[in-house]
């Protein structure tokens, strides 16, 4: 099997809902729209959560890399 690389993950997850964990405990959900080698992410459809609900929505919105905790698949 071959080894995976991070961004490799981040590739196939292009077009898919994904929750966005933030320095400081925020987090996002919305469809991946691109990204960079810095982890810069672009949004589509973004909603703040807390807990499992929405308490904002977004639209597009851009997200810099430095303040990524993590990335997941969203339910």
């Amino acid at each position: 099997m071959a080894q995976q690389r991070p961004l490799d993950v981040l590739n196939r997850a292009l077009g898919s809902a994904v929750l966005v964990g933030l320095k400081g405990g925020s987090k996002f959900r919305g469809k991946l729209a691109a990204f960079d080698v810095h982890v810069n992410l672009v949004l589509e459809d973004a909603e703040e959560l807390s807990g499992n609900e929405a308490t904002r929505r977004y639209g597009t919105m851009i997200i810099r890399g430095d303040n990524v905790v993590f990335i997941s698949p969203a339910e």
